[in-house]
């Protein structure tokens, strides 16, 4: 059995019951996505910049380093 079939069994109860209808499959899923990218940003920030430096840094000083003369 998948979700849509599970979701289809408990529309089917809530109507006999006359309970509100359950969410769709699927419904909440960018809201589900953006909470998460906005927890790990969260953590991100509350942590700190890193000690080694990113992997930015790191390749702008090799791009931009002087070949020796």
């Amino acid at each position: 059995m998948n979700a849509l079939h599970q979701y289809l069994f408990d529309a089917c109860r809530a109507a006999r019951l006359g309970e509100p209808v359950p969410p769709a499959p699927g419904t909440h899923d960018i809201a589900v996505l953006r909470a998460v990218r906005d927890r790990r940003r969260l953590e991100r920030a509350v942590a700190g910049p890193r000690a080694g430096g990113g992997l930015r840094l790191r390749l702008r000083a090799a791009l931009h380093r002087r070949p020796p003369s």
